[in-house]
């Protein structure tokens, strides 16, 4: 499957099937922060909580600050859902760290905690926000009905929110199209094959491994296949231990990038690369990304209300003009809510596609912590 994006920087993506993120003072106490109504933010478990959505939103401008972390402007549409936000609310966002891991969200948590400058809100790999419950406050959206049960935390501790297809980006003037795993262990790849972080800490990275387990005779319930591959990709001098980001792609020092689909095809407006995106033919995979609230959040009901928007039609359908598949896409559909002329740009998810369930993530996530360290050496 190639994937190639329509003209414009902020145009919807083409899909075509070729084979089958201030100070450092001590935050402000949430009760302050709920606005005149008295409400204490920090406890709400949904808008009703506030007396409505209205009064949500007025303890949120009240507050008039959003910290997010790790949302790179060019990842899922992050820098028009930001300044959406910005536009429909007085509220500013502050974006911190646009291209640090799910692990480095929950570390920045901790470190800045009882600080104004710690995040209000995550949006985490799965691995990453199963193993960091405690840091999340139960909320639940106004759409929360429309999202499948195995889709959140049955309190409403995450939710997940979108997903893409794992792919490869590459350089075509650099390296020919990849048809295959095994293509990637050619000569024509020495040194250049990268994933996005570290596997036991990043979501896309992991998601590499499980895309070369299901591609490569694992499943699911088997990744070893995956952590196999990436060692004799190693081996073979061909993998690239260097965290891709924008910067790398443009200067050319990764050429080949496994990636989320929208990642990767945000990347090709890179000026002076030709960069191409391709789905290998065979089994692909999907992995949703989760929303969750900081449960020290500074800036409380700010973070309910960003729960708020982007389980809303609006940036639902922002995510899908990026070329993910967001989390109420069937319900959309049925309510007729959808984008169509994006969702037709996309098109629908393959029919060969597998979305690990919660328990087969924790149990990759604790096969890649054994295995993967000594696998790459």
């Amino acid at each position: 499957m190639a994937l190639r994006p329509a003209l414009g920087a902020a145009a919807l993506l083409t899909l075509s099937v070729t084979l089958a993120g201030c100070s450092s003072s001590a935050a402000t106490p949430s009760a302050d922060a709920a606005g005149s109504g008295g409400v204490d933010a920090a406890t709400a478990t949904s808008a009703e909580d506030f007396g409505g959505f209205d009064q949500l939103v007025a303890a949120a401008e009240e507050e008039g600050e959003l910290n997010v972390i790790a949302l790179p402007e060019t990842w899922a549409n992050y820098g028009e859902i930001i300044s959406a936000f910005e536009d429909e609310y007085d509220i500013t966002v502050n974006s911190a760290d646009p291209d640090v891991s799910s692990a480095e969200e929950i570390a920045a948590a901790e470190n800045l905690k009882g600080q104004d400058t710690a995040p209000d809100v995550f949006d985490l790999g799965s691995a990453v926000a199963l193993d960091s419950l405690d840091y999340f406050a139960p909320y639940k959206v106004q759409t929360w009905d429309d999202i499948p049960a195995d889709h959140k935390e049955e309190s409403g501790k995450w939710v997940y929110d979108y997903t893409g297809l794992m792919s490869i980006g590459y350089d075509a003037a650099a390296v020919d199209e990849p048809t295959s795993l095994d293509d990637l262990l050619g000569e024509g790849y020495k040194g250049k094959v990268a994933i996005n972080g570290d596997p036991t800490q990043a979501g896309a990275a992991a998601a590499a491994v499980q895309l070369a387990a299901l591609q490569n005779g694992g499943s699911a319930d088997d990744i070893e296949p995956g952590i196999d591959f990436f060692a004799e990709l190693n081996d073979a001098g061909n993998f690239l231990p260097l965290d891709p980001t924008p910067a790398t792609i443009a200067s050319g020092e990764t050429p080949v990038v496994f990636d989320w689909s929208y990642n990767n095809l945000a990347a090709a407006e890179t000026e002076g690369r030709d960069w191409k995106v391709t789905v290998l033919p065979g089994t692909a995979l999907g992995s949703y990304y989760n929303q969750a609230i900081n449960v020290d959040a500074p800036h409380p009901a700010a973070a309910r209300l960003w729960q708020e928007f982007v389980m809303s039609d609006t940036v639902q359908n922002l995510y899908l003009e990026a070329g993910a598949y967001p989390v109420r896409l069937q319900a959309m559909m049925e309510a007729g809510t959808v984008d169509e002329a994006a969702l037709e740009a996309v098109g629908e998810p393959p029919a060969d596609l597998v979305q690990f369930s919660t328990e087969q993530t924790e149990a990759a996530s604790a096969t890649l912590a054994e295995s993967w360290a000594q696998a790459i050496g």
